[in-house]
């Protein structure tokens, strides 16, 4: 007798476990959800979840400026 395997269907998680927040956006760098978005995903709606994943594409952008690292230091 074979059994069906459980799904669901729902949108998965945006991580790719890259998991570092950006310490002016305060948006995770790897999938650019917030803290509130990360911690609340599990117990989200689907419909929450598909707003969330529609503004991420938005977030983006405001990580791409870098703060200079080792080198901007270096100048000092």
């Amino acid at each position: 007798m074979n059994t069906p395997v459980w799904t669901r269907n729902e949108i998965e998680s945006p991580c790719i476990q890259v998991c570092v927040v950006h310490p002016v956006e305060r948006i995770c760098t790897g999938c650019y959800r917030t803290i509130d978005e990360i911690s609340q995903w599990s117990r989200m709606t689907a419909e929450q979840r598909s707003e969330v994943m529609a503004e991420l594409p938005n977030r983006a952008p405001k990580l791409t400026q870098r703060r200079g690292g080792r080198a901007a230091r270096l100048k000092r």
